[in-house]
């Protein structure tokens, strides 16, 4: 990606552009870009159907340590259409990306793990189908939780301890059904 200029962070700004854009016209937003102009005022940068097809963005890259020591760290590219550091710390963004992660990893885990891939709910009616979701969720809080405390009894990252694999424990080991009462009802 081009650098457009490095801000005082150390992030830097560069232009994400259609890949058909090329040559003089590429020229010429990159310069428009690097001269401080809007891109949306610029034509070269508007596609046919009036939509722009370049736009300003904010490189931020930062290195996530390995988790084993070995030393082979990831570099993460984060792009950002927030450009000025002062609405948002490097940090800030990197920390918002790692917990949209977080949040991806849980809905993969009920989707793909918990539910199964092809299942679709079973329940017609809307309360049933409001209580087949709640139950997806209940389970999924306690596979979460036992996880949790084994992370914690281990001296762990509860990250390091897999979803899937832990689901499969409890499938194999859980043999009759359990008697959870509702909290509140006596």
């Amino acid at each position: 990606m081009p650098v457009i200029a490095v801000l005082p962070d150390g992030t830097y700004a560069t232009v994400v552009m259609d890949a058909t854009i090329r040559g003089a016209r590429r020229e010429k937003i990159l310069a428009a870009a690097r001269a401080g102009h809007d891109l949306a005022a610029q034509p070269d940068a508007t596609g046919k159907n009036g939509l722009p097809v370049a736009r300003l963005a904010r490189v931020i890259e930062y290195d996530v340590p390995d988790r084993t020591g070995n030393g082979s760290g990831e570099l993460i590219v984060l792009l950002s259409t927030i450009t000025d550091p002062a609405d948002a710390r490097a940090d800030e963004l990197a920390a918002a990306y790692h917990q949209r992660w977080e949040e991806e990893t849980a809905t993969d885990q009920l989707k793909t793990h918990l539910r199964g891939p092809g299942w679709v709910l079973r329940s017609r009616l809307p309360d049933l189908v409001h209580q087949e979701i709640w139950a997806y969720l209940i389970v999924h809080h306690a596979i979460s939780a036992l996880i949790a405390k084994a992370s914690t009894a281990a001296d762990l990252d509860p990250d390091r301890i897999s979803f899937a694999k832990a689901l499969r424990l409890i499938r194999r080991t859980a043999t009759g059904t359990a008697d959870i009462p509702p909290s509140g009802l006596g």
